[in-house]
C-alpha cells in the first residue's frame, strides 16, 4: 500500500496498524481533509453487559477519530441485538430479551464515556441506539424499499455466510437478515447525521460494503468503508482472552489490577504492535519500547499496562494495580488490590472448605478437576509456598488472616473470612 495520507486521521490509521482495507482510501482521505468535522460510526451489539479487551481496537479508533477533529458515533444495537450477528459464528446467538438488551447498552455506555467526549459540538461523539429505526419499521414496506436492493446470490458470497453454509451449519432466516439491518443502519445513519464512514473489524467488510452500496443506490451519496485486523496475539489466540475468560472493560466484571495484569504479561514479540493500537504514545517511543529485549522488556510491559489501565480505569486504578503487582511480585507480600474470595462461617461448616474448592471459587481454575491437576503439577501456591496436598481442608484457624493462593507465577487471589 503505497498512498500517502494527507488527513491526520489517516495517517494515524495507516501508521498506528489500525488499517486493514478501505473501500476508497483517495475519497476518504479528501473528505477528511476537506476541513469539516466528519461524522464516522462503529456499531456494537450489546450481547453482554461489557465489551472486552477484543473491541478496544475499535474504541481506540473512534478516540482517534475524535482526537483528529472528527465525529465519532457509537451506535448500539438495541435493535440488531434481537437478530445476532452471525459473522463467522459457528452457531446462532442465544437471543435476549428487550430488558437485557437495554441493561447491557447502560453497561456498554460506561466504557465508551471514557474514551470519547459526548455532546452537541461538531466534534463531540453522539451515542445512537439503531432500535430507533429498526423498531418501528412495517416489514412489507422495509421488504420492497430496501430487499429489493439486495442480491441473495451475492449475500451467500460473503465469506462470512459462506464458511457457516460450507460447514453445513445452520444459518436461521432470522440471522440471514442481520447483514441486511447493518446496511440500513448505515443509511438512517447518513440520512440522519450525514455519516460518511463505517469502520469494524475485518470480518464486518461484507456488510460494510452492503451498507455503502444501499446508500449510494436509495440515497446516491458516497460514502467509505474502513476496517481493522482481527488481531491474534503473536501465539495465535484471539485478542480479548485471558487463561480464566474474557478480558472485560467494566471494573465490576474484571477488576483494573486483573485487567492490568492482562497487559503486563503480554507476549514480548507483541509489546511494540499493542503501544501502538492501544495507547497514546508517540510512534518512536513505542518502536524503541517493542525493540527492548531480554529483562528490560519488562519495563515496556509495565509502561503498557500503566498506559491502557489509565485509558481505561483512570490513572489512580492504574497506580495502584502496579504497586500491589511489585508488592506481590518483587517483595513476596500480599497486595490490598488483588482479587478477593470473601468466604463466611457457613463455608467453613462441617470441618472446613477444601483447597480445591477454594481455588475453583477464587477463580484460579475452572474446575475441580483442574485445581487438582494444578496442585499435582506443582502449579499452586499457598501464600507463595508449594501446595501439595489436594485433600487439604481450611477451617477458621487457617483462616484467622488473610492467605495467598497462586496459579503458576502471575495468577493470584486472597483468600479471606468475613462475619
Amino acid at each position: 500500500m503505497t498512498y500517502h495520507p494527507k488527513s491526520d486521521f489517516m495517517q494515524v490509521m495507516m501508521t498506528r496498524g489500525f488499517l486493514a482495507d478501505c473501500t476508497d482510501y483517495q475519497g476518504l482521505d479528501e473528505a477528511l481533509s476537506s476541513g469539516t468535522a466528519c461524522p464516522a460510526y462503529i456499531g456494537f451489539d450489546a450481547t453482554a453487559k461489557s465489551l472486552h479487551v477484543g473491541s478496544l481496537i475499535q474504541i481506540m479508533m473512534l478516540r482517534w477519530l475524535q482526537k483528529t477533529g472528527h465525529k465519532p458515533i457509537t451506535l448500539m444495537g438495541g435493535g440488531t441485538t434481537k437478530v445476532g450477528d452471525p459473522s463467522f459464528r459457528a452457531d446462532e446467538r442465544p437471543l435476549l430479551t428487550p430488558a437485557q438488551i437495554d441493561d447491557n447498552i447502560a453497561g456498554i455506555g460506561q466504557v465508551f464515556a471514557k474514551y470519547i467526549t459526548y455532546g452537541d459540538g461538531p466534534s463531540d461523539g453522539l451515542m445512537i441506539n439503531n432500535a430507533e429505526w429498526l423498531d418501528g419499521l412495517n416489514y412489507l414496506d422495509f421488504l420492497r424499499d430496501i430487499g429489493r436492493h439486495f442480491s441473495v446470490n451475492r449475500m451467500l458470497s460473503f465469506e462470512s455466510v459462506k464458511s457457516r453454509l460450507d460447514r453445513e451449519q445452520s444459518l436461521s432466516f432470522l440471522e440471514f437478515n442481520y447483514m441486511i439491518l447493518q446496511a440500513y443502519d448505515f443509511l438512517e445513519l447518513n440520512r440522519r447525521y450525514g455519516c460518511i464512514l463505517q469502520m469494524g473489524g475485518s470480518d464486518q467488510w461484507g456488510n460494510i460494503v452492503n451498507g455503502i452500496d444501499l446508500t449510494r443506490r436509495v440515497l446516491d451519496h458516497e460514502i467509505y468503508g474502513l476496517t481493522s485486523p482481527l488481531l491474534t496475539t503473536s501465539d495465535g489466540k484471539k485478542m480479548g482472552k485471558s487463561q480464566d475468560g474474557a478480558v472485560w472493560l467494566n471494573a465490576d466484571m474484571r477488576s483494573p489490577y486483573e485487567f492490568w495484569q492482562f497487559w503486563r504479561n503480554t507476549t514480548d514479540a507483541d509489546v511494540g504492535r499493542f503501544l501502538k493500537l492501544y495507547t497514546e504514545l508517540p510512534i518512536d517511543e513505542c518502536d524503541r519500547l517493542g525493540a527492548l529485549e531480554g529483562s528490560e522488556v519488562n519495563a515496556a510491559k509495565i509502561i503498557l499496562a500503566n498506559e491502557v489501565t489509565t485509558l481505561c480505569h483512570g490513572a489512580e486504578a492504574a497506580a495502584a494495580a502496579e504497586a500491589t503487582a511489585r508488592e506481590v511480585f518483587e517483595k513476596g507480600g500480599v497486595g490490598d488490590d488483588l482479587p478477593t474470595l470473601a468466604l463466611t462461617p457457613a463455608d467453613l461448616a462441617d470441618g472446613g472448605i477444601s483447597i480445591v474448592q477454594v481455588i475453583v471459587r477464587a477463580g484460579l481454575a475452572k474446575s475441580g478437576k483442574e485445581a487438582k491437576r494444578l496442585i499435582a503439577e506443582n502449579g499452586a501456591r499457598l501464600d507463595d509456598a508449594p501446595l501439595t496436598d489436594a485433600g487439604m481442608m481450611l477451617d477458621a484457624g487457617a483462616l484467622s488472616a488473610p492467605i495467598k493462593l497462586s496459579a503458576g507465577k502471575k495468577r493470584h487471589a486472597l483468600v479471606q473470612l468475613t462475619d
